[in-house]
């Protein structure tokens, strides 16, 4: 299944608007927002992919509609899935945007 692009088009709407700079790239069958050369959040099929303070794991994952992301099958601490159900609400996507834009700065780089 390919990934939302209409969420895709909404969070790219959110970055222009806080004149965030940013790549996308295709990943893990989606799309990967990449800031400062580091992997911000993306779309995965209609969910979500947020990579977000692992310090704030346990409190983000009681927000409505997040799940640990198990792409391997094995939950990743500081990355989170969120369905279309937690992220309808503008301002819902909005909260997620902002904390993977506050986390990106202390995010460690992927070996390129």
């Amino acid at each position: 299944m390919p990934y939302d692009e209409y969420l895709s088009e909404r969070i790219q709407r959110v970055l222009d608007s806080k004149n965030q700079k940013y790549e996308t790239k295709k990943m893990f069958g989606g799309i990967c927002f990449m800031v400062n050369d580091k992997m911000c959040l993306g779309v995965i099929k209609s969910d979500l992919m947020a990579r977000v303070d692992p310090e704030e794991n346990d409190k983000l994952l009681k927000k409505n509609g997040a799940r640990p992301m198990d792409f391997t099958k094995r939950p990743m601490k500081g990355y989170i899935y969120v369905e279309p159900k937690g992220i309808d609400k503008e301002e819902d996507l909005e909260y997620w945007i902002n904390q993977c834009l506050n986390y990106n700065p202390k995010a460690k780089s992927s070996k390129k």
